[in-house]
């Protein structure tokens, strides 16, 4: 195949064996939908990439869009076309040579569709050589020349005992398509077009159609949730293996949980049972057993154990101790040992933070924000009510409860009700004597 490729991705199908309302292809591994990967493949080959969409489409379409500009997206007529054929029969390809994928095998890597384009066949498509084949399409292979495909539904019980199995990828000319597609009949078990009734239109012209037998880890589809786990399984070790080649320490790395969208940079220690997720930048830090990071920027920081940092957090500089939770706040330079929560709050460098200190930013109409100053060092059991501005160089005394408004520097802040002793209580109240 020439340089010049288009790429079309079949996403249009409800995937009714997923047992769920949501469409196939939005179904998620590693915090994005299936969808995404096979665009992102795809769009590292061409810029010429066409989306078939039915099932859902504006949620489908409105999903992609989040991440890829410049996106061709056809809708399919399932009523009057349904099947693969009928998906193809709306599409424009930019270029002579067509490859088409579909949306719900997120596994597959550019260097496998590679092998696809080094083919000059007529048609190149993709086959696995499975123990167990039910449930797939059959090809029968002579002379290593495709001679036709059968689906499962339409095959005869000796079609059945073939292993070949169609993988559901192929390249096309697009002439091939052109002269073939409308050709196509629903002459069938399902009443469906089928894309591959054009491997036997060629045939019977004499193209040549090659067979490439590909891996099951990358080509089998995701058919149900128990596929969707595999799948998780594989995308998962195929990340921690990219990062820790980059230098990332990783103990016991089939306990971390690490997302697309995950970023490292410098050497970083991810101990066991941490879970990494959305868009988040892990840079020179440490983050410790059990501790959950979401879509937020830790810098020059340990985090955990046992601590959870919550969206668009930014912690720089900063020691997070055990059972900490951090939500929508930017920290540098601080100290917050363990026992606490801090939301929608900066807090700037030298502070310390007490075990069990909690921002209340939150009065069951609005959030609002706190605002923490240099070297302030707060209590135990201390309550800020938002908003509030604490400046720099101030004391919070421990069981202090901070009410809304500004507080100047060089301050002692306290609000603790006076120490009161009644002599003889426990006995009188318990009824116990002396």
């Amino acid at each position: 195949m020439s340089t010049a490729l288009s790429i079309v991705i079949l996403a249009a199908g409800k995937g009714s064996r997923m047992k769920s309302p949501k469409a196939k292809v939005l179904h998620e591994i590693g915090g994005r939908e299936m969808l995404y990967y096979s665009i992102k493949a795809a769009r590292e080959m061409t810029d010429d990439v066409i989306v078939v969409v039915a099932h859902q489409k504006e949620e489908v379409i409105a999903a992609m869009e989040r991440y890829f500009e410049g996106l061709t997206f056809v809708v399919q007529d399932t009523e009057n076309f349904p099947g693969t054929g009928g998906a193809m029969m709306g599409v424009h390809p930019k270029y002579e040579d067509v490859l088409v994928l579909n949306g719900d095998m997120p596994l597959v890597e550019r260097a496998s569709i590679e092998k696809f384009r080094a083919n000059p066949a007529d048609i190149v498509m993709s086959v696995i050589a499975l123990k167990n084949p039910s449930g797939y399409g059959r090809v029968i292979i002579e002379k290593d020349h495709v001679i036709r495909i059968v689906e499962e539904k339409d095959a005869t019980y000796a079609e059945k005992q073939v292993q070949s199995v169609n993988a559901g990828v192929y390249a096309f000319k697009h002439h091939v398509l052109q002269t073939y597609l409308p050709a196509l009949t629903n002459d069938n078990a399902q009443g469906e077009y089928y894309l591959t009734d054009v491997i036997a239109l060629a045939r019977n012209d004499d193209l040549t159609i090659t067979p490439l037998f590909v891996h099951e880890t990358e080509f089998k589809g995701v058919n149900s949730k128990a596929d969707l786990a595999h799948a998780e399984e594989i995308l998962m070790d195929r990340l921690r293996r990219f990062w820790m080649d980059q230098g990332v320490i990783m103990q016991l790395p089939q306990t971390i949980y690490l997302e697309e969208g995950v970023k490292f940079e410098g050497e970083c220690s991810i101990e066991n049972g941490v879970r990494l997720c959305g868009d988040t930048l892990i840079s020179h830090a440490h983050i410790k057993a059990h501790s959950v990071i979401e879509s937020s920027i830790i810098r020059d920081s340990d985090i955990g154990p046992l601590a959870h940092i919550r969206p668009n957090s930014v912690i720089d500089r900063t020691h997070i101790g055990n059972f900490v939770e951090v939500k929508k706040s930017t920290l540098s330079g601080v100290k917050a040992g363990h026992l606490s929560y801090l939301g929608d709050a900066t807090i700037d460098e030298g502070t310390n933070i007490g075990a069990g200190t909690i921002t209340c930013n939150y009065d069951g109409i609005k959030k609002y924000h706190t605002i923490i100053g240099k070297n302030v060092f707060i209590g135990s059991d201390t309550q800020l009510v938002a908003p509030v501005t604490i400046a720099d160089n101030v004391m919070i005394a421990a069981g202090t409860t901070v009410t809304s408004g500004s507080y100047e520097s060089d301050l002692l802040i306290l609000s603790r009700t006076p120490l009161k002793t009644i002599k003889g209580f426990f006995s009188r109240f318990f009824g116990k004597g002396k």
